[in-house]
């Protein structure tokens, strides 16, 4: 069944993770997993995501390279189970802006219990919400 903007948005928000796809150079789909924090409201939905202190290869990170060029992001949120009756899935269009941390660890903090003792230090995605879409095998 299609789900309406606002099922999206509390279908989403509910989420504990999503997977950002950025565009690469050579027009391929770059995804990686997010953690996130999500702020609706009257005007407008914004997403934040933080570069954080996992181990990662670089600190030049493709997503950020890639939002740096291309701007436009799709994030897609899910939930995933043997039981296919409580299937969801979730898509948010939107255009990003890397930022300095400011504001988005605390969103951050609220959420994810790891960032209470260590706050993201590295840049935060911040994505401008401009469309949902979302499909769920419940009505």
């Amino acid at each position: 069944m299609r789900l309406d903007p606002d099922q999206c948005r509390r279908l989403a928000t509910g989420a504990r993770f999503a997977v950002l796809a950025t565009r690469a150079a050579d027009g391929v789909a770059d995804l990686v997993p997010i953690t996130f924090a999500l702020e609706c409201g009257p005007d407008g939905d914004r997403l934040v995501s933080a570069v954080d202190h996992k181990p990662k290869s670089s600190l030049r990170l493709a997503r950020l390279t890639n939002i740096a060029r291309e701007p436009r992001v799709t994030v897609l949120f899910d939930h995933r189970d043997d039981d296919w009756d409580a299937l969801w899935w979730v898509r948010a269009r939107g255009t990003a802006v890397v930022r300095d941390p400011g504001t988005a660890t605390a969103l951050l903090a609220a959420r994810y219990l790891p960032y209470r003792d260590r706050p993201p230090e590295g840049p935060v995605v911040e994505v401008r919400i401009t469309a949902w879409s979302g499909w769920s095998a419940r009505g």
